[in-house]
């Protein structure tokens, strides 16, 4: 069995974003319980303790790098929390039940938080657009602001080291760490990097097909 054909490539962009992108998930939340919510005149309950929910979430994963022993050690004392808070503290959920406890967010609310991390993403889109580092066959190319000079780098020598220091992170949006080394120079480090295996197998590609001009042939 033959395997599946590589498909060319010629170039690659790496674009590490700052950890705010990872505030998608609280985004589509505050939109979807901003439709929902519109539909009924008071504030309901359980959207407002969902979107906390998915508020202190976010927050955790941005806060924190989880590497996959830390996950693993989470998800352990997280099952024997709420095992214990169940069996030994029953009446602590009694509440929720009834709905007693309502943080009232309103629709004004999410439509607010929506607003503001659309316009705040939207932003972040847009810099990584003039900011980022293509790789060539024989070269890096490193753009970086509008008006701004680029800076080119050779890739003769060039080694590669791709991390993955949180596996949530990865999780949301595939990402990762790329550290470039070229063979003089600074070292690159790119800390947020999106689909980082893919990025990885075409590098490794590309730098397995650098070819050989003419001109650096002994005549």
């Amino acid at each position: 069995m033959s395997d599946k054909p590589t498909k060319p490539v010629t170039e690659i962009y790496l674009r590490s974003y700052p950890k705010v992108i990872f505030f998608w998930p609280m985004t589509l939340v505050s939109f979807v319980l901003w439709l929902l919510q519109m539909l009924v005149p008071t504030p309901v309950a359980w959207y407002g303790i969902f979107w906390l929910i998915v508020f202190f979430i976010n927050m955790f994963i941005v806060a924190f790098d989880f590497n996959s022993t830390k996950f693993f050690v989470l998800i352990l004392v997280a099952v024997v929390v709420i095992i214990l808070l169940v069996f030994l503290v029953p009446d602590m959920f009694a509440g929720l039940g009834g709905g007693t406890f309502n943080p009232g967010l309103t629709a004004e609310f999410y439509l607010v938080i929506t607003l503001i991390m659309v316009l705040i993403l939207g932003l972040v889109f847009i810099g990584s657009r003039f900011d980022y580092w293509k790789i060539e066959r024989n070269e890096i190319y490193h753009k970086s602001g509008v008006f701004s000079s680029a800076e080119r780098i050779p890739t003769k020598s060039l080694r590669i080291k791709k991390d993955i220091p949180d596996v949530f992170e990865f999780f949301i949006l595939r990402a990762g760490s790329i550290t470039l080394m070229p063979g003089h120079g600074d070292v690159i480090n790119l800390p947020t990097v999106l689909n980082i295996n893919k990025k990885q197998k075409q590098i490794d590609y590309l730098l397995s097909h650098v070819s050989i001009e003419p001109d650096e042939l002994d005549a």
